[in-house]
């Protein structure tokens, strides 16, 4: 298969038609649980106000400062070589192709391409990507055992007296980092130190039965890590540092939307330590948002934040609410952006 024909393969799989898909089941999840819930006394404890408006546009301000923090990640990966508008078009097509497949494969697949067609490198594209997946396994590597450590552990994971080693959440989410560990220490093995090896083991892997069908596109991603790890193994430990920092700055601006929400809505609800609980279980709800199977885990993330988070809020009726606004300000525009710049850009470079 010639780089045209993974190019119009890779970029059939987020056509913006299928934005239609994660509306569809966003919103019937979120109208299935309304109907279900629905009490209009529940809803009495939501007034809306300038007050509630003037965190809303925080909120608002805080996914911004997420995309700033992707977009100065990407300037320092790849070196200031493409311009911030290059770069803005990136991150927009990148969030776009996440919010349109699912969460378990989301836009890394075509963010190499992406970059790729902006002017870098293929080797230098797929050592940009590849460290973006880096560096976000090492923020939430080192974010949740902090957070744990810092927190009762038995209200991190919604126990009900039994004990922590009881608690089907607290294996659910021991086994996501462990998986994440272990796929952080085989990337960063792979990327730096021994990457034909790390080719070799992958293709090695790859040849199972239950696996050969993908052993193609197995094979290009080792390829796309020793690409990788001759651009990156020059880097200095202050060039890591700069890019974790923008990492962090993305990833602790997205968490935070949540708690903004709620202050909109509940100011005098909450104290510090409990808005500390909330940013935590946050981490814990990205762990299950990873094995949706529906596009940008529309309608599997309504339903999860009503159980994780749905103690924090007066009732179910509400929380539902509150998961819709929740999703309308972090996940929705990002359709409606990319289904305006994404056959633009194809245009213009295909």
């Amino acid at each position: 298969m010639d780089d045209k024909q993974k190019s119009s393969k890779i970029l059939k799989s987020i056509q913006p038609k299928r934005i239609i898909y994660p509306i569809l089941i966003g919103l019937g999840v979120v109208v299935y649980m309304l109907y279900k819930e629905i009490d209009i006394d529940t809803f009495k404890a939501i007034q809306f106000t300038w007050y509630t408006l003037f965190w809303l546009c925080v909120a608002l301000g805080f996914m911004a400062i997420r995309d700033i923090g992707y977009m100065i990640r990407l300037k320092i990966l790849t070196e200031g070589e493409i311009s911030w508008k290059k770069i803005f078009r990136i991150i927009m097509l990148w969030e776009f192709a996440s919010a349109v497949t699912p969460s378990a494969i989301g836009g890394t697949s075509v963010a190499i391409l992406f970059v790729n067609k902006e002017g870098i490198s293929l080797g230098k594209s797929s050592s940009v990507v590849m460290s973006t997946s880096f560096l976000d396994e090492l923020y939430f590597i080192i974010m949740f055992p902090l957070l744990a450590f810092t927190l009762n552990l038995d209200q991190l994971f919604m126990g009900e007296g039994t004990g922590i080693f009881e608690n089907s959440l607290f294996w659910l989410a021991l086994t996501g980092y462990s998986l994440k560990l272990v796929y952080l220490i085989t990337l960063t093995y792979g990327l730096f130190f021994n990457p034909r090896g790390l080719k070799w083991l992958i293709l090695w892997v790859f040849r199972l039965p239950i696996l050969k069908r993908w052993r193609n596109e197995a094979n290009q991603t080792g390829t796309e890590i020793i690409q990788s790890s001759k651009e990156l193994r020059h880097q200095s430990f202050k060039f890591w540092i700069k890019a974790f920092g923008a990492t962090a700055l993305s990833w602790t601006a997205r968490y935070w939307v949540v708690n903004l929400i709620l202050l909109a809505f509940f100011f005098q609800g909450y104290n510090f330590m409990e808005h500390i609980m909330i940013f935590a279980r946050q981490l814990i709800m990205w762990i299950m948002m990873l094995v949706s199977p529906t596009p940008g885990g529309s309608g599997f993330s309504e339903w999860v934040f009503t159980k994780y988070l749905g103690e924090f809020l007066p009732n179910a009726g509400i929380a539902t609410s509150i998961a819709l606004i929740w999703r309308l300000i972090s996940y929705y525009p990002y359709l409606f952006i990319g289904i305006y710049m994404f056959p633009r850009w194809l245009k213009s470079k295909f």
